[in-house]
């Protein structure tokens, strides 16, 4: 049986790479896992818990649970300082710095790709732009470690030895930064977690955390163009009293709700409203999961998740109009929940499993 290590980022909350990270462990056999601060306490999977787990120095820096973002120039340092020696296979899930740590020349890194580091590359100017720091001393400061991190970014690529990715968007994020060839092993999703309901009611959902690039607004203002559709919003975050200016009393908010609740309201939806950029975007399939399809904004993972015309509607640009002419195809076709919830299991936990536990077995095997 071979000695296989997992190298992470960060364990800090409990989201969509941490599920990654947490199927691999179930997957195969871990040795021990390898992160830069170990901080997640609630929703830590049990799995974790007979991995031993080994941190780096910025686990003592103090302040360190709050403010490990902060620590970015300090990152590529501290990963390379992971002893993985032991290993026969090291597998690094990255979205920062992961893919950076150094293995013998006999030992393969297989690095399973989120993103390349979305903010030292083609989000540069957005990141700069949300942080506020576009002019001035620091922005200088911040353009140079960015520079810096580009080029630790680019020469670590170079120690990877197999490139795995969750979807054909990254694919091509790695062709374009990286220069390499990637395979695409979709992210797992709980489709287990959410059941098949046929019963539809007359309204559309649009769910998440309220951050600016998942266009909250963008679907509200379009709402308010069709007076009489109805739409319901669940979630909460910063951007929610600005989303909330925009609504019309044919917009309700639900706020933050417990998770069968969002099952439930995902359930008996009519349609669930997407209109994100996302990489790969694992709430289409939750709703596809629960038999209802989607109308989602047509660029990343959505075009690999969402059957366009069969489980789904796409659109073509992030705007107003374009939702409201998306709704308008989605309500001339008719859907069939089972044909839904059939296309998701694609996308099942267990299927993931076995795709990547295939994987590492053909490079294991070709050593």
């Amino acid at each position: 049986m071979a000695n296989i290590g997992l190298v992470h980022e960060w364990l800090t909350t409990y989201a969509g790479s941490e599920r990654v990270v947490e199927q691999i462990a179930h997957a195969m056999p871990i040795s021990r896992m390898y992160v830069l601060v170990d901080f997640l306490k609630q929703h830590r999977p049990e799995v974790f818990d007979g991995i031993p787990i080994s941190t780096s120095y910025l686990q003592k820096i103090p302040f360190a649970r709050r403010k490990y973002r902060g620590f970015l120039p300090l990152m590529p340092i501290a990963v390379e300082q992971h002893d993985v020696t032991e290993h026969d296979l090291v597998i690094a899930s990255q979205h920062c710095v992961s893919h950076g740590v150094i293995t013998r020349p006999d030992q393969p890194l297989i690095s399973y790709v989120h993103s390349p580091m979305r903010y030292a590359w083609d989000l540069q100017h957005e990141y700069l732009r949300n942080k506020g720091i576009q002019w001035g001393i620091r922005s200088i400061i911040a353009r140079k470690i960015l520079h810096y991190t580009r080029l630790w970014d680019r020469a670590a690529a170079d120690r990877v030895d197999h490139f795995v990715c969750n979807s054909k968007f990254i694919a091509q994020r790695i062709a374009k930064f990286y220069r390499r060839e990637s395979t695409v092993i979709h992210p797992p999703v709980a489709t287990d977690d959410f059941k098949l309901n046929e019963r539809k009611e007359d309204f559309y959902l649009t769910a998440g955390r309220m951050v600016p690039y998942k266009k909250f607004e963008l679907v509200v203002r379009a709402f308010a163009k069709m007076p009489d559709k109805k739409l319901v919003v669940i979630g909460d975050g910063p951007e929610m009293k600005k989303v909330k200016s925009g609504a019309t009393p044919n917009v309700t908010f639900e706020g933050h709700q417990p998770f069968p609740a969002l099952c439930q309201r995902m359930g008996q939806a009519k349609g669930f409203v997407f209109a994100a950029l996302e990489d790969f975007g694992i709430m289409p399939v939750e709703a596809q999961a629960c038999g209802t399809p989607v109308i989602a904004y047509g660029r990343g993972g959505s075009v690999e998740t969402v059957a366009d015309g069969r489980t789904g509607v796409l659109f073509s640009d992030q705007t107003e109009q374009s939702i409201v002419q998306a709704i308008e195809r989605f309500e001339s076709l008719s859907f069939a929940p089972e044909v839904c919830r059939e296309h998701s299991l694609q996308f099942s936990e267990q299927t993931f499993r076995d795709k990547f536990s295939a994987y590492v077995d053909r490079v294991l095997s070709s050593r």
